[in-house]
């Protein structure tokens, strides 16, 4: 079995991440303006989240970036709220736990900063990912909480932590 570490998230590893985000987004068939897709951060998430109460992890196979994830503060929103935050994972690293283990890590370090509970938007039809946040004690809310800018994604869920 090949080594897989789950890992903050370093300079060297930017072009990497925005290209898993991104071919995740376009097999999927997410819009591209209105999600992450148009986000600026994409091309520096390392700089993105490297601000106080925020981080973001990467998954490496063998020197190759299978998935990634992060949390942050809410945007526009006043509350002790997090967001977890562009988790996405190439087909090769879907069906192994990975989610899981990225959604605990996250969670796990939301907790050390603070935050009494974490949303998360997603997409209607991304119906295995709301599976895994439902496993992961992720509850459906009835509309958006603080202002993403992702006006294209229409599920919203929330979770104590």
């Amino acid at each position: 079995m090949t080594k897989v570490e789950i890992r903050e998230i370093q300079p060297e590893d930017n072009v990497q991440v925005a290209q898993v985000i991104r071919r995740v987004l376009e097999d999927l068939g997410v819009p591209k303006v209105g999600t992450a897709y148009a986000d600026k951060a994409l091309e520096d998430m390392h700089g993105a989240y490297n601000v106080p109460k925020a981080t973001y992890f990467v998954v490496e196979e063998e020197g190759k970036i299978i998935g990634c994830a992060g949390i942050a503060q809410l945007d526009n929103f006043e509350g002790n709220v997090c967001e977890l935050q562009k988790m996405y994972f190439l087909e090769e690293a879907r069906g192994k736990g990975l989610g899981a283990k990225m959604i605990q890590t996250c969670l796990d370090k939301a907790k050390t900063f603070g935050f009494e509970q974490c949303y998360l938007e997603t997409m209607p039809y991304m119906e295995a990912a709301q599976e895994l946040y439902k496993k992961n004690g992720f509850e459906y809310i009835d509309a958006p909480m603080g202002n993403t800018g992702h006006y294209s994604c229409p599920v919203w869920m929330l979770k104590e932590i």
